[in-house]
C-alpha cells in the first residue's frame, strides 16, 4: 500500500530494518494509527482479516500488501508510506528482513536520512539484525535509533531490555554509530510508541516519536552543489535540448555549468517545459531540459555542475561494496559500473579488506563471496566524474552489474586518491611549438645513447635512491649525460610550494614528467626516483614522452621497506605523525605492466643495478655511432 502527501512541512525519509519476524511491520502499521495516518476504512479491513485467519489484530496487514507476503509473513518488497508527526513530514521505507530480499533492503536504506533499527526483545541480536546494522553504516546513515520491541513477551523486564541495549551499543560502537536512543517498546500493544508505557516506568527515555522528531534534519538535497545527471539530448526547432534530473542543487538560466568528465563549459540560456510555462530556476528533484550559448559535444552519462563546486575527476576511486553476486568477486574481474546514468567498464584491481558483519573481524579472504561486506579499489579506463558518498549522498552511489544481474552496490570514497580534474586542465593559450633543428638522431651520436627517461617507482625504503644514484655513477663513468632526478632535489625549488595531500602529489610527479621529458627530448638520461604512488601520473609521464619512457618498478615488500626505514619515515607514520604515507595510510599501486623489475627484497644492489645497465645497452645504450648528419 502506498499514500501520497504533499509535504509542507521538513521532511524525514526514515527506513525501519532487521531481523525477519522481529516485528518491523507491525511497529510501522501500529504507528501509523497512532498517528491518525490510517486509510479511512483501513483499521476495520484489517480486523476483519485478522478474524477471518483466527488471530488477535496484526499490524503488519497494513502494509504486507501482497498475498505471498501475509502467507509466509515475510516483507518481499520496500513499502513507502507518510505519516505526520508534531513537527515534520515522515516518509517511512519498510526493508525486507529476510536475507534474500537483502537488495531490496538495500535499496530502501539507499533513499533515507535516518533509520530505526528492530530488534526482537527475546531473540536479542541475529545475524541479519547485524548485517542490516552494518550495511545501515555501509551506506553512512548515522542517524540510527534503536527499537527493542516485543517486551510484552519479556514481560517487560528491565534485567532483559538492559542486557539486549548493552548488546546493540557494543556491536553498533564497533562500527562506529552510537544510536540517538534505545527504546524498550511494545509495537503491537503501543507501548513507548506514542505513548509512555505505564508498564515500564524504569524507563525514562523519549518514546519513539519523540525520537522521531528529535532525529537531525539532513540536509535539503537543493542546498547541496549541482549535480545534473545528462539523460539524453534531443534537438527540438534546429535547437539542442539537454535533458536529466536535478539530483542536488539548483539551475537556473545564465548559469555558467561544466560537464564532466569531458571538462567542457557552456552557459544556460533556457530552461525548457513540456506543455507547461518555461521556468527560470529549477531544483533537486525535477527533471528539466536546458539549451546552452555553445554548441559544445554533451552526451549521456555526463555530469553538469557548477565550476565552483565540480564532482572530482579519477580513473580510480574505492567502494565500500555489499556484494550480492552468486560468484566471488575477485581482484582482476570486470564488471559494468552504474554512476548515475553513466555506464563504464571497471576493473577489480585490488581487495582491501573484507570485514565479518557478525564479529566486525577482517575475515582472512582472497575473494568476496555473497552477502560480503568489503573495500576495494576499482579502476576504469576512461576518466569518471566521482562524488564522495560523505559529501554528496545522492551521487555518490555505485552499483556493478554482471550480464543483466545487479551483483554489488555500495559508496564512494576518494581517500587516498587525487582529483585529477586540474591535472587534465590547460590554462596556457596561443602557443606555438618550437621545431629544433638537431634532431634526436644527432643527439644520440653525440652523446653516445638515446634520450630516456628511466622511471624508478616503489615503496619508500625499496632501494629507489641508492639505485638511481649509483646507476647515475656507472652511466656517468660510460660517458654518458645522465642526471638523477628525486624527490628531495625537486621539492626543495621546482615543487616547493606542494605539500603532501593526494592532489599535491599527482601535481608534483605531473611536473617531475613534464621536466623528466625535457631533460629526454634534450638527448639526455634522466634518472627519475619517485615512490609515485599512482598508476595514472606515471600514465601521464609516460604520455609526455611516449618513446623514451622505461618504467622501473623498484620492488620490494612493506614489511622489508618498514624494517629498513633509512629515514625513519615508517615509525613516524605509524606514530601518526605523517599523514597520507604510501603503503600505510596512503595507496601504492604497483605498475601492471613494466618495462622492467628489480626486486631488492630478494637481490643485493650490484645484481640489480647489472639487470637495469644490461635492460639500458638492448634499449638505450649504443653500442655503434649512428650514420647521422649535422
Amino acid at each position: 500500500m502506498e499514500q501520497s502527501s504533499t509535504p509542507t512541512r521538513p521532511q524525514l525519509r526514515l527506513v525501519i530494518v532487521g531481523h525477519v519476524d522481529h516485528g518491523k511491520s507491525t511497529l510501522i502499521g501500529r504507528l501509523l494509527h497512532d498517528t491518525g495516518s490510517l486509510p479511512e476504512g483501513k483499521l476495520e479491513e484489517i480486523r476483519a482479516v485478522s478474524e477471518r485467519r483466527g488471530m488477535p489484530l496484526e499490524w503488519s496487514f497494513v502494509l504486507d500488501s501482497f498475498q505471498s507476503e501475509r502467507d509466509q509473513a515475510i516483507t518481499i518488497d520496500t513499502t513507502q508510506i507518510w505519516f505526520r508527526t508534531k513537527t515534520r513530514e515522515v516518509v517511512i521505507i519498510d526493508a525486507p528482513g529476510h536475507r534474500e530480499f537483502l537488495k531490496n533492503m538495500i535499496s530502501g536504506a539507499a533513499l533515507a536520512d535516518a533509520a530505526v533499527l528492530v530488534v526482537d526483545a527475546v531473540e536479542g541480536l541475529r545475524e541479519q539484525t547485524r548485517r542490516h546494522a552494518y550495511l545501515l553504516h555501509l551506506l553512512g546513515l548515522s542517524r540510527v535509533a534503536v527499537a527493542v520491541n516485543k517486551m510484552d513477551m519479556a514481560d517487560f523486564a528491565r534485567d532483559r531490555y538492559e542486557e539486549v541495549a548493552k548488546e546493540v551499543r557494543d556491536y553498533l560502537a564497533g562500527i562506529g554509530v552510537e544510536p540517538v536512543a534505545v527504546i524498550p517498546l511494545s509495537a503491537r500493544h503501543g507501548d513507548n510508541m506514542a505513548e509512555r508505557s505505564d508498564r515500564m516506568p524504569w524507563y525514562q527515555g523519549p518514546t519513539l516519536l519523540e525520537t522521531l522528531d528529535a532525529f537531525e534534519r539532513a540536509p535539503s538535497p537543493v542546498d547541496r552543489p549541482l549535480r545534473l545527471p545528462i539523460q539524453d539530448v534531443y534537438r527540438h526547432d534546429e535547437r539542442r535540448i539537454l535533458v536529466g534530473r536535478i539530483e542536488t542543487g539548483t539551475l537556473s538560466v545564465g548559469d555558467t555549468l561544466v560537464f564532466s568528465p569531458s571538462n567542457r563549459s557552456a552557459r544556460v540560456t533556457s530552461l525548457e517545459a513540456w506543455e507547461a510555462p518555461v521556468p527560470t530556476i529549477a531544483i533537486a528533484g525535477q527533471s528539466v531540459g536546458f539549451t546552452l550559448d555553445e554548441p559544445i559535444f554533451v552526451e549521456r552519462g555526463d555530469i553538469a555542475s557548477h565550476a565552483t563546486s565540480a564532482p572530482m575527476l579519477s580513473t580510480v576511486f574505492r567502494a565500500n561494496l555489499f556484494w550480492l553476486g552468486q560468484r566471488p568477486l575477485e581482484v582482476g574481474a570486470t564488471y559494468k559500473l552504474k554512476l548515475a546514468t553513466r555506464e563504464a567498464r571497471v576493473t577489480v584491481q585490488s581487495i582491501e579488506r573484507i570485514t565479518d558483519t557478525q564479529t566486525l573481524g577482517t575475515a582472512g579472504k582472497t575473494a568476496v563471496e555473497r552477502n560480503d561486506v568489503a573495500e576495494v579499489v576499482l579502476r576504469s579506463r576512461e576518466m569518471l566524474a566521482l562524488d564522495e558518498h560523505r559529501g554528496n549522498p545522492a551521487t555518490g552511489r555505485c552499483v556493478l552489474v554482471e550480464g543483466y544481474d545487479i551483483v554489488g552496490g555500495g559508496i564512494i570514497s576518494m581517500e587516498g586518491y587525487p582529483d585529477q580534474r586540474r591535472l587534465l586542465t590547460a590554462r596556457s593559450e596561443n602557443l606555438t611549438q618550437v621545431e629544433h633543428i638537431l634532431s634526436a638522431d644527432t643527439r644520440a651520436w653525440r652523446n653516445g645513447h638515446k634520450g630516456a627517461i628511466l622511471w624508478l617507482t616503489g615503496l619508500s625504503g625499496a632501494g629507489k635512491s641508492t639505485l638511481a644514484m649509483q646507476l647515475e655513477q656507472r652511466l656517468f663513468a660510460r660517458g654518458a649525460q645522465v642526471y638523477v632526478l628525486d624527490g628531495d632535489n625537486v621539492r626543495r625549488g621546482l615543487n616547493a610550494d606542494l605539500g603532501f595531500a593526494p592532489e599535491d602529489r599527482a601535481e608534483n610527479i605531473r611536473r617531475v614528467g613534464e621536466v623528466a621529458a625535457l631533460f629526454a627530448d634534450a638527448g639526455m638520461i634522466v634518472i627519475s626516483a619517485f615512490i609515485s604512488p599512482y598508476a595514472a601520473d606515471r600514465a601521464r609521464a609516460r604520455a609526455a614522452a611516449p618513446g623514451s619512457f622505461h618504467e622501473i618498478h623498484v620492488k620490494a615488500d612493506l614489511s622489508t621497506c618498514e624494517a629498513r626505514d633509512p629515514k625513519g619515515l615508517y615509525k613516524k607514520a605509524r606514530a601518526g605523525e605523517i599523514a597520507e604515507f604510501t603503503g600505510i595510510s596512503s595507496p601504492y599501486e604497483p605498475p601492471e605492466s613494466p618495462e622492467l623489475v628489480v626486486d631488492t627484497a630478494a637481490e643485493d644492489v650490484e645484481a640489480c643495478l647489472a639487470r637495469i645497465i644490461a635492460y639500458l645497452e638492448q634499449r638505450v645504450l649504443l653500442g655503434t655511432a649512428p650514420d647521422v648528419q649535422i
